[in-house]
């Protein structure tokens, strides 16, 4: 019983399964361990059973490259963003997370060159990649700093009247 709870324990559900099946033929009349041993038999075979989802649509595609990169999977990350890309080229977070990737391996003009398309298809970015830990590296560099820096009043200031301007047009 505790090799097989090993086994599950480190998500060797086949290896669980066979120890938990071998416990439920030798040990017929065990109740407990009969009924712990089919839970966990049950619960083997439903791990077994699962398929890992394929993303289909692009939010899916974008939702599971963030988990990958969340999870350190920068390859798996960069596969998923790269997707999006081929079918919109224009997509700000997939641009996003290929700048973090390409931070992480220390490959600052790649990184700069994604961050910068992000920044300029959505200003959301430059913000939130301010506090991103990810750009730490980056921090030092005038093209990060000019990509993150927030708009100055007078900047705020003067959209403000364009806007306006148009209205009264």
């Amino acid at each position: 019983f505790e090799g097989a709870m090993q086994a599950l324990q480190r998500h060797s559900y086949q290896d669980a399964a066979r120890g938990f099946r071998n416990l439920i033929e030798r040990y017929p009349t065990e109740r407990a361990l009969l009924d712990r041993s089919r839970v966990y038999l049950e619960l083997c075979d439903r791990e077994i059973q699962r398929q890992p989802t394929v993303p289909s649509t692009l939010e899916e595609h974008l939702t599971a490259a963030t988990a990958a990169l969340n999870n350190g999977d920068d390859e798996g990350a960069e596969r998923l963003a790269q997707v999006v890309l081929a079918e919109d080229s224009q997509h700000d977070l997939a641009l996003y997370l290929l700048a973090v990737i390409e931070a992480r391996r220390g490959s600052a003009e790649a990184a700069l060159s994604y961050l910068e398309k992000a920044v300029e298809i959505s200003p959301e970015a430059g913000a939130q990649a301010r506090f991103d830990g990810d750009f730490e590296s980056l921090r030092d560099t005038e093209t990060f700093r000019r990509l993150t820096e927030p708009p100055s009043n007078s900047t705020t200031s003067q959209y403000r009247r364009a806007r306006r301007g148009r209205g009264e047009r």
